[in-house]
């Protein structure tokens, strides 16, 4: 049984990444991370695993959370199904190779220090808001798979479902910020279905997981934060066709950074 606390905590965190998903086209792995690292260290779990099980666990969640998504912004019109179709095979391919294989192969203190470096990174783009020259465009097929294999490497080693790297690669292809964060959000679905799956192969009968475990993902994180977030993200999808989302990209920018320093921290501790 959970304690009355974690699930309110875990229900909390579900809530608000469910509502940054829909409103930034993130798929909250960039917050859940930190967090279930803290809450799974304080509840006996190595350093080491504690960072993989948060990035599975957060991973797993956004299957939830981007069909939730990616429904509220359909209805408007604004998902752009072709660049899905053609990105959707990299992702899967590249989510598959992230998983299944440099997931199991480094450890969690340098996943921790990759964590942090995406996250920097990320977070600068955000603060920064270049504008693409006019006469980019979106690349042919080979251009698309070559990005979607990219974006679903890396969102497998840090347990994010992409949008922090199809939304600026979309916006610098001139393609308008609310379907890059539209279309962002449906190519969030593959991302964690395949990266999932993998997580759960690789990490199958290892020693030292949280009770409830099914590979690395842990099942009542997934069970609570996906109750929650699903409510949410319509709620962020439909704020982001209403409101100016800039400001907020900034002020979540320097959040960022605050998540960032304690994955470091959490690194340099392992």
């Amino acid at each position: 049984m959970l304690e009355p606390s974690l699930i309110l905590e875990l229900a909390l965190l579900g809530t608000v990444t469910g509502f940054l998903a829909g409103l930034l086209g993130i798929g909250g792995g960039m917050v859940m991370t930190p967090f279930l690292t803290w809450m799974l260290t304080q509840r006996g779990v190595s350093a080491d695993l504690a960072v993989k099980v948060a990035i599975a666990t957060s991973m797993s969640t956004i299957v939830f959370t981007a069909l939730s998504s990616v429904r509220a912004h359909h209805r408007r019109g604004a998902v752009r199904w072709d660049l899905v179709r053609a990105l959707a095979p990299g992702i899967i391919l590249g989510s598959l190779l992230a998983s299944l294989g440099a997931f199991s192969v480094l450890k969690g203190t340098t996943l921790a220090l990759v964590f942090a470096a995406f996250v920097t990174f990320s977070a600068t783009q955000m603060l920064l808001d270049r504008k693409p020259p006019a006469s980019r465009t979106v690349p042919g097929p080979l251009g698309l798979w070559g990005a979607g294999g990219a974006i679903g490497f890396l969102s497998g080693l840090v347990g994010a479902g992409g949008g922090f790297l199809s939304v600026p690669f979309m916006t610098r292809c001139n393609v308008a910020i609310h379907q890059a964060v539209a279309t962002s959000a449906a190519l969030g679905f593959p991302i964690a279905l395949s990266n999932t799956v993998g997580y759960i192969l690789a990490g199958h009968g290892l020693a030292g997981r949280p009770p409830l475990s099914l590979g690395y993902v842990w099942l009542p994180a997934l069970l609570v934060i996906a109750s929650a977030s699903v409510l949410t993200a319509p709620w962020g999808a439909r704020a982001a066709h209403a409101m100016a989302v800039k400001p907020l990209k900034r002020l979540f920018a320097f959040i960022l950074y605050g998540l960032a320093a304690y994955m470091l921290y959490k690194a340099s501790r392992g």
